[in-house]
């Protein structure tokens, strides 16, 4: 069976067109060998905009969370000292629980002296499964008011098929749900914008992927004016510039309009097609 990179697409900051890239290179690959798109954005999900897929599974995403026997209980508050979240307080005989502070992590449950303490589901999102315009798409989506959008990505990954090409699509920023989409990957493409706030952030990216080890390139978005900021930056530091999409007000009208990139212009489809061989061409890449 043919092997095939894991490819992570992330940026610093929002709206750099991370979404636009990682719809586009599914799309592009999805009529020669299988691909499979993983949305984690799962805060704010949105390429199933451009991929307009057919939802076949749903399933919730849990947290398991503590529950008390009081009839047990003596409320010494060793779970509550052990919480490092302060999910949990023991206030003379009542026990105070903030279910939207417990992490799952069962500390409480393993900490307490009488064992009255069991773990219960609660459900904080969803995780969606389906296919569009040739592409297997995966999703997760929190729930409104929710917190913790690492849990989620933590089992839409879990859910990935192992026999398909993933692309994921990562959260903005650099922040935890970022560095669990990230973690895992065989490489990141890390997309950017000509600007000095594009610049700062890329240049946090670009320490998120060192420090897990990722291999990782850049696209440069909205590319023309400015590119030099870029540029002198990739050269300083070794960084490959893998591909880039210039400024185009018909590009940001498909965009839009909800049509990826390799629909508004076919010719497209071979460039992207170029940079995954790109990617699979470099040594540090491992493919699985």
């Amino acid at each position: 069976m043919e092997q095939f990179p894991r490819i992570a697409v992330a940026s610093g900051k929002g709206g750099t067109g991370k979404t636009t890239v990682a719809v586009a290179l599914a799309l592009s690959l999805a009529p020669e060998i299988p691909v499979q798109l993983v949305d984690c954005d799962v805060e704010e999900p949105n390429a199933h905009i451009f991929l307009k897929p057919e939802i076949t599974q749903r399933e919730p995403a849990q947290l398991f969370v503590p529950q008390v026997d009081e009839g047990r209980c003596t409320y010494c508050g060793e779970c509550a000292r052990a919480c490092r979240y302060g999910a949990l307080a023991v206030i003379g005989k009542r026990i105070i629980f903030h279910e939207e502070l417990c992490h799952g992590c069962g500390l409480c449950r393993m900490v307490c002296p009488e064992e009255a303490i069991t773990e219960v589901p609660r459900t904080i999102g969803w995780i969606e499964a389906g296919e569009g315009k040739g592409v297997s798409f995966l999703r997760g989506v929190l729930n409104v008011g929710e917190a913790m959008a690492t849990p989620v990505i933590t089992q839409v990954k879990r859910r990935i098929d192992p026999n398909r090409l993933v692309i994921l699509d990562a959260p903005p920023g650099t922040a935890c749900p970022v560095i669990e989409t990230i973690k895992g990957s065989d490489f990141a493409l890390l997309v950017t914008e000509p600007t000095p706030f594009g610049l700062h952030d890329l240049r946090l990216a670009v320490g998120v992927v060192r420090a897990l080890g990722v291999p990782f390139g850049v696209v440069i978005n909205r590319s023309g004016e400015g590119d030099e900021l870029i540029e002198d930056y990739c050269r300083e530091e070794g960084i490959p510039i893998l591909m880039r999409i210039p400024l185009s007000k018909e590009i940001a009208v498909a965009y839009s309009r909800g049509i990826p990139l390799p629909e508004a212009f076919p010719e497209w489809g071979e460039r992207f097609r170029e940079l995954f061989q790109r990617i699979r061409e470099r040594p540090e890449v491992r493919q699985r």
